[in-house]
């Protein structure tokens, strides 16, 4: 018990000190990024688990690499526009910025659409089931986005407000909102976030292992499919109180929450029509 408290306190001890820098590693003129690894590392993380479970439901690996290159592809072009979108005047006024990828700026909501999209075209060209691939990498995706949301940690971006909590990260004054200036220390919103994507994950993982223990006979692909939007688009829902990166405000919520909000809601309709078919078959049963 007491070694379980004494790392407790080592995490707390480490967000609350040190001070990290965006740059991996220099070679040369060549500057290697922290925020490249997690991102590299978290596409490889969610597609090990595609392939673990594609193999587990008999589906060709195959599928799955070719698959991985359009989601890869449309997942970083929608996460780049989305994110564009949310910036415009700092872009507008620095358009080659919108490149610098490595400097951050991926915006999730963009990620998933530009990976739906992506997955949609995949589906109808070579004629595959879009639901059951969609099951698949929903269940995928929150470990992915676990990873690499310590890509923000390192860029020092997407941190919530000021915090005398331990685990309070220091932020550098240039990284500062001009608001928050005479503040250090401040929420680590990327860590809340990666643990709640974890979270997600395991919930996913599990309802995928229920269905192949049972044979794959209770199988509805949509229902994982609906459940990570519904769990990530209330996480992010709760989360953006108390982020503090700019984007545009609408109604007195953040433009985020309120595509998390339209999310929660088209979730939220697949559940309740879904029991509503149930019921309904049950009381014809019945008669």
């Amino acid at each position: 018990m007491r070694g379980g408290n004494d790392n407790r306190k080592f995490m707390f001890n480490f967000l609350h000190t040190f001070n990290p820098s965006p740059v991996l590693a220099t070679i040369g003129p060549i500057h290697l990024y922290w925020y490249g690894l997690f991102i590299v590392s978290g596409i490889l993380s969610a597609l090990a688990v595609c392939l673990y479970l594609a193999k587990l439901y008999n589906i060709k690996t195959g599928i799955i690499i070719d698959l991985a290159f359009w989601l890869i592809i449309g997942g970083l072009i929608g996460a780049r526009v989305y994110e564009v979108f949310l910036e415009l005047p700092y872009y507008l006024a620095s358009p080659l910025s919108i490149l610098k990828i490595w400097q951050g700026g991926l915006a999730i909501h963009g990620a998933i659409i530009g990976g739906l999209i992506s997955l949609w075209l995949f589906a109808k060209k070579y004629n595959h089931n879009f639901w059951r691939l969609a099951g698949i990498i929903s269940a995928s995706l929150p470990l992915g986005q676990a990873i690499g949301r310590f890509g923000n940690y390192f860029n020092q971006e997407l941190f919530g407000l000021p915090t005398n909590l331990p685990w309070g990260i220091p932020i550098n004054p240039i990284n500062r909102p001009w608001q928050y200036a005479n503040y250090e220390y401040f929420h680590p919103a990327f860590l809340y976030e990666s643990f709640g994507n974890f979270i997600i994950f395991l919930i996913l993982l599990s309802i995928h292992f229920y269905w192949i223990k049972r044979g794959q006979k209770t199988a509805c692909f949509r229902f994982p499919f609906f459940s990570y939007l519904f769990f990530y688009s209330s996480l992010r829902f709760a989360l953006e109180f108390i982020r503090l990166d700019t984007t545009p405000i609408i109604f007195w919520l953040r433009f985020p929450q309120i595509i998390s909000l339209l999310i929660i809601f088209l979730s939220l309709s697949y559940f309740i029509y879904n029991i509503w078919l149930k019921i309904r078959k049950n009381k014809t049963l019945d008669n």
